[in-house]
């Protein structure tokens, strides 16, 4: 009796091994690394990220941030958001020739900055000791003017 107990554990191990192995192959069969997919479905699933995202999967690998740094169609949507508070200033990096990227760059934080004004946010500031100066934006006379224009309505 011992026998037969020691031996049919014996074969519920190694069943158990065989269909590990066997589970381990069809994992690696059905795998696909990133690499493999056509620049299309790559840039489609970059498209679908948000800018936080962006920039942590563009440090994940070199050939990662290859692609999201030269793809501007990822980068055009981003920058058309932003233009709903700083369109003079995008369009303005448009006609210089910069790329969707750069401009986004160029004016990612003054668009915060910019909303955070034009939204009433600073607008019971007494003086300029009271402004948060940690997130304050260097900003061009124009885009002030825009902003003070904003404040003498409210």
């Amino acid at each position: 009796m011992k026998k037969t107990s020691k031996r049919s554990n014996d074969l519920i191990v190694s069943d158990t091994q065989l269909n590990s192995v066997d589970s381990e192959k069809d994992k690696n069969k059905s795998q696909i690394n990133f690499d493999q997919l056509p620049l299309e479905v790559t840039l489609k699933i970059f498209s679908q990220l948000d800018i936080q995202s962006l920039c942590r999967a563009s440090v994940t690998c070199r050939e990662w941030n290859d692609t999201i740094q030269s793809s501007d169609s990822i980068w055009k949507p981003h920058c058309l958001s932003l233009r709903t508070v700083c369109q003079r200033e995008i369009d303005d990096d448009l006609q210089s020739g910069y790329s969707w990227r750069v401009t986004l760059l160029r004016n990612y934080q003054k668009s915060k900055v910019k909303h955070e004004w034009l939204s009433g946010r600073y607008s019971n500031i007494s003086s300029s000791f009271s402004l948060p100066e940690t997130i304050m934006y260097p900003m061009d006379a124009d885009t002030w003017g825009e902003i003070l224009e904003a404040e003498l309505e409210r």
